[in-house]
């Protein structure tokens, strides 16, 4: 062994370390079965979520919410609020009149609205007091005095009614957005086709329902630095509206992500509580904290958009899927949200992995009195996945043929464009197929099931990362700053936000694997604006693409550094050096070899401090067709999806039993297998309970016990029907099928080391291959989804003529 010796450990010492620790024949790193990086600090709870946070002289803030779906605020009273003891503020709208929105064209949201109410729920007042109990009692004492409006819950009704708006200033009456686009000649082929299924769908709203409610909390220093702890999933977009709407610069405000107990897409987007908070530690000069209740979450929301759909597929005679004609309306609640962006993915994420003869779709997004639609797994394109996997389950069964062959006949193939411009590179979807089809038995059970039991197959694709930020930006869009520590430690600055996802351990995994350290010797500092670099966060499955090739990229400088020194003071070339599992060595002289931790110090001797950045941008160039909304969808890369699912269905109750999915993901490389499988099979729960079980909707007055009506106004429509986790259900762990996570790899050269995405794609065909299955049991068709006993039964007794 040749070069320096620590000041503070010999020799001997290093060696005799490096070789307690460095195994030259362990598994590798990258690709190796190995848990989550920060998993003992959940299991233990040493992990800290926002709401553990306790500042001293900490104040506690409520909001004041609107019992009425659509009202105009006549009034609102704060004085017998601020005369209570303990109240230490009281925040109404007209304090933060700037609008926001997480899409920057779309600002339509107040933090507390400011002259109507335009949702059950929409809050109105904030309170800072010494404990929740004072807080929430100064709620009470506030009093808002409202003119009901009509309320329109119908997203049908919404779009027809032209003397109701629900945002009075919409040049568009209720519309949000409409798209239309089309792509060669439907309608010709659709009259010319030998073939055309027609279908009509519907796919219900659902929550993202996470283990821990939103939570935020806030203070000011002595130099007006405003710094938010929030359970958020994106904190630059939070600093951004946060500076937008306080009128503060970014400068000024630090925003910092604890752990995450889930989100899902629920916390993507800055939410009433982080401007509440902020701007009564303003006013008051002392921390606040905001938690929602259950009951809180449900009416942020922001989950899965009801969609009503109406699809016609045109078909040859053997089965070349030759036109797909699209019309779709979008429930989206009271504000925008993401509602711009879920518009175009309703049509432009369905062109793969099948290849259209041509394509048109009509999506169009509607207001209604309803808490917001937004971003849930799968964000806009689990509902036409759907519709498109039951016509081609129909058109499978029209032609004769077995529905995975349907599927292979129409595959896109590898390195290829999509009807409407998207480029895809890498495409494992026949392997995905290949896999689904001999582990569920496929050929053995087909159509030779018992009557009751079924089996049912579908595909799916989608983006990894978007390739456009959400606001107009030249900037990267992730970054990270590595540091190598002459302990040998390495250090990473991340501004990603691990949700649960593994995002920290794909970083972590990435720099041990390039700098030849362990997992443990890994310290990932993320989520904090103060501290690291800009990551625009967890949203649209971006970070293993995006933050994985900034951290390659810096993980590489550095360990080219380490080679370099290593290999001049051995006197070989630097590529011939290998650094993995705490040790530096030669492999074509086994016994050459240093500690990584020496091989560091050997570094910083030559070079000083190591450290070293990197960043990621998206090609702007061969990724989508030159067109108008030909950006919104594109990614640099797109994963691939098959599931089989096995049904039991009770021909007597109408009970759907999903017995067992088989889902394979083509992910391009898992760079870390085990949380690959965990979030293919999270997916597929998701959605196996979205199929059979959630439903979140508001009731229409006339379905309400008249018990519970304060008054028969029309104002009063627009109440959840399941506003704690005891009426919203979804499935325990007695309800969970046996789940089958199959990986799939076809790397992609925009990945690191080949990677896609693996967060969202497996959740979207779960849907229809159950709906599929239950066809396959029982012969009926369930498009309107959930699956419920009512509709199996219904169906099952209109098809014997005995309803």
């Amino acid at each position: 062994m040749t070069g320096p010796i620590s000041s503070d450990k010999t020799a001997a010492q290093l060696h005799r370390l490096a070789q307690d620790d460095g195994r030259a024949e362990a598994a590798p790193l990258l690709g190796g079965r190995h848990g989550k990086h920060d998993a003992l600090a959940l299991m233990t709870g040493a992990a800290g979520y926002t709401d553990d946070l306790a500042l001293p002289r900490m104040l506690h803030c409520k909001l004041v919410r609107s019992p009425h779906a659509h009202a105009r605020i006549a009034a609102i009273d704060t004085s017998r609020a601020e005369a209570l003891q303990g109240v230490h503020a009281v925040l109404v709208g007209s304090e933060l009149p700037t609008p926001y929105g997480v899409i920057p064209w779309t600002p339509d949201e107040h933090a507390l609205a400011l002259h109507k109410v335009r949702y059950v729920g929409d809050p109105v007042a904030a309170v800072a007091a010494e404990s929740e109990d004072v807080a929430n009692e100064a709620c009470r004492r506030i009093d808002v005095q409202y003119e009901v409006l009509p309320a329109l819950v119908d997203p049908e009704e919404a779009l027809r009614r032209g003397d109701v708006k629900i945002h009075d200033d919409n040049k568009h009456g209720n519309v949000t957005k409409r798209v239309q686009l089309a792509f060669g000649d439907v309608d010709a082929a659709l009259a010319e086709a030998p073939l055309v299924i027609e279908g009509h769908y519907r796919f219900h709203g659902s929550a993202h329902a996470p283990i821990e409610p939103h939570c935020a909390v806030a203070v000011v220093d002595g130099k007006g630095l405003l710094t938010v702890w929030s359970a958020t999933q994106v904190p630059h977009y939070l600093q951004r509206e946060l500076s937008k709407v306080l009128c503060l610069p970014m400068r000024q405000i630090r925003v910092i992500q604890p752990a995450v107990g889930g989100a899902f897409g629920g916390k993507s987007e800055p939410f009433a509580l982080e401007f509440c908070v902020a701007r009564l530690a303003q006013k008051t000069g002392r921390p606040v904290k905001c938690l929602y209740t259950r009951e809180e979450v449900f009416l942020a929301h922001r989950g899965r958009h009801p969609f009503d759909m109406r699809y016609r597929t045109a078909f040859s005679a053997d089965g070349r899927i030759l036109a797909v004609d699209s019309r779709a309306l979008l429930d989206g609640g009271a504000y925008s949200s993401f509602g711009l962006v879920t518009t175009y993915y309703s049509g432009q994420l369905l062109a793969a992995p099948y290849a259209f003869g041509s394509y048109r779709f009509d999506s169009t997004r509607v207001y209604t009195n309803k808490p917001a639609c937004g971003p849930k797994r799968g964000h806009g394109s689990v509902q036409p996945r759907f519709a498109l996997e039951v016509q081609l389950d129909k058109a499978s069964r029209a032609l004769g043929l077995d529905p995975f062959e349907l599927r292979r006949r129409n595959f896109m193939g590898e390195h290829a464009t999509t009807v409407n411009g998207f480029h895809v590179g890498s495409n494992g979807f026949l392997l995905c197929l290949d896999a689904v089809e001999r582990a569920s038995g496929w050929r053995d059970k087909w159509g030779r099931l018992p009557a009751g039991r079924g089996i049912g197959v579908a595909g799916s694709c989608y983006i990894s990362g978007t390739n456009y930020c959400i606001y107009p930006t030249e900037l990267p869009q992730s970054a990270v700053q590595m540091a190598l520590d002459r302990s040998g430690r390495v250090r990473v600055f991340a501004g990603t936000s691990d949700i649960g996802q593994g995002s920290t351990t794909m970083i972590a995994t990435i720099a041990a694997h390039e700098l030849g350290v362990e997992l443990d010797d890994v310290r990932v500092v993320a989520a904090d604006s103060d501290l690291c670099p800009v990551d625009l966060g967890a949203y649209s499955s971006r970070i293993t693409l995006m933050a994985g090739n900034a951290c390659a990229q810096a993980a590489k400088t550095l360990g080219m550094r380490v080679r370099e020194v290593v290999g001049e003071a051995w006197g070989v070339p630097a590529e011939r050096i290998v650094l993995a599992h705490r040790r530096a060595t030669d492999p074509e002289d086994p016994n050459r070899w240093m500690p990584i931790q020496e091989a560091f110090i050997l570094a910083e001797g030559k070079y000083g401090l190591l450290g070293a950045t990197g960043s990621y941008n998206t090609p702007k160039t061969g990724v989508h067709g030159d067109y108008r909304g030909g950006t919104i969808g594109a990614s640099p890369a797109y994963s691939f999806t098959a599931h089989v699912t096995e049904v039991e269905v009770d021909q007597e109750t109408g009970e759907v039993r999903v017995v067992q999915i088989w889902c394979a993901h083509d992910c391009g490389k898992a760079i870390s297998p085990v949380l690959v499988e965990g979030q293919i099979e999270g997916s597929v729960y998701m959605g196996a309970a979205e199929a059979v079980m959630e439903l979140h909707e508001v009731m229409p007055s006339g379905l309400r016990d008249p018990r519970q009506r304060r008054d028969s106004g029309p104002g009063r429509d627009g109440l959840l029907a399941a506003s704690s986790l005891l009426d919203y259900r979804i499935p325990t762990s007695l309800d969970v099928p046996q789940l089958s996570a199959i990986i799939v790899e076809a790397p992609d050269p925009h990945g690191p080391y080949g990677a896609k995405e693996a967060g969202e794609g497996p959740l979207h065909s779960a849907i229809p291959a159950i709906a599929n299955a239950v066809f396959d049991a029982v012969g009926v068709r369930i498009d309107h989804l959930p699956i419920s006993p009512a509709k199996v039964l219904r169906a099952l007794r209109e098809r014997s003529g005995t309803c």
